[in-house]
């Protein structure tokens, strides 16, 4: 201890007038002698060194303060208002070793500062090693896409039930954020058959491929619950007088892919597939079915033997998930690929197939 004592008589002078190299050569000393000794050092030698240490390192160069708060980071007898500094810093550089590892920033300083800074800020506290509710519920409240995904990811953030509510109803729309949640252990089984509930098809493929054994059968179980909904649920669509309504624009000469993509953009289900039977030549209670099969492959295959652009493929296949719920990313572009790839020619036969497949159920 001597040795950080004979540095004191200095210090009035480094502070006031000292140089960044002044300022830095003292931090190096005395911080390598706290490192040192840290794990012998008692409560009165770590406030020794912290009361040294804030006065200095304020006004200190950033790659010093970041080489600092990388040294300190991982120890739990570290400075503790030097460490709460240093978490608090505008520089992620800094502040990021600090919020991601360090044992000794607890729950109300964490919640004050993802109230109170930005993104990377956040995307740091996310990746600690636990998480309590209290602060995830910030995180939530606040994260962009990245932040959310990766406060999901993490095996050891608690959510409380308005957290995991949050975090399903932004994975509606986010692939990777749903497989993130489903594979969570502390899922509940009703959580884990909402989030099932809204997820597309090849979500629900790759979450049951990627899920450990035991998560395998939770998915399975809420998988058959989905499935073995009561009829009763299911939406009854009168489709009389969509078909009126489309008979109309056939007389008037306006039934075409322009007013196809307008009910389908506005929702108007009834109308898209009235409107899409038309076209393509195929009775509405078929075109019903593969509309809403359990792929949207049917989809781009209709839409590509009639010449339908991909914008307005692309509102058929959102228009089948219902108000309010869209595809995620990838799901979407794996569709426009297809799409793409598709030829009109094949298209056109399956679509003769299934024609002829028509004629002959209703003769």
């Amino acid at each position: 201890m001597a040795a950080a004592f004979s540095l004191i008589p200095e210090l009035d002078e480094i502070v006031k007038n000292g140089t960044p190299k002044k300022r830095a050569e003292a931090i190096e000393r005395i911080s390598g002698l706290f490192l040192q000794g840290a794990e012998h050092f008692e409560t009165q030698h770590v406030e020794l060194f912290d009361d040294i240490l804030i006065g200095l390192v304020p006004a200190t160069e950033i790659e010093t303060r970041i080489t600092l708060a990388e040294r300190l980071s991982a120890l739990d007898n570290a400075p503790p208002t030097l460490v709460k500094q240093l978490a608090r810093e505008e520089e992620i550089r800094i502040a990021g070793p600090i919020l991601s590892k360090s044992p000794l920033i607890d729950e109300p300083t964490l919640i004050d500062i993802a109230r109170m800074k930005g993104q990377s800020h956040l995307a740091a506290i996310s990746e600690r090693p636990t998480l309590t509710a209290s602060v995830t519920d910030v995180i939530l409240r606040r994260g962009d896409r990245d932040v959310v995904r990766a406060v999901a990811g993490n095996a050891g953030a608690q959510f409380s039930e308005s957290g995991y509510s949050g975090l399903i109803k932004r994975a509606t729309d986010d692939g990777m954020l749903a497989l993130a949640v489903g594979q969570r252990e502390d899922i509940s089984p009703h959580g884990l058959k909402e989030l099932l509930s809204k997820s597309v098809d090849m979500v629900r493929r790759k979450l049951f491929d990627m899920a450990k054994p035991k998560q395998k059968a939770a998915i399975n179980k809420a998988m058959v619950e989905i499935s073995g909904a009561p009829k009763a649920q299911l939406i009854t669509r009168d489709f009389a007088p969509a078909q009126r309504a489309i008979l109309a624009l056939h007389r008037e000469g306006n039934l075409n892919e322009a007013a196809l993509l307008a009910f389908a953009k506005e929702h108007k289900y009834e109308e898209a597939v009235a409107a899409l039977s038309a076209i393509s030549g195929m009775r509405l209670s078929t075109v019903n079915q593969l509309v809403l099969g359990d792929r949207y492959d049917p989809i781009l295959i209709l839409g590509k033997s009639v010449g339908l652009e991909w914008a307005t493929v692309r509102a058929l296949v959102v228009l089948r998930l219902g108000p309010g719920k869209i595809p995620s990313g990838p799901d979407i572009e794996d569709a426009r690929v297809n799409f793409e790839r598709l030829s009109q020619t094949t298209a056109q036969r399956v679509l003769t197939f299934w024609r002829t497949r028509d004629k002959t159920k209703s003769a």
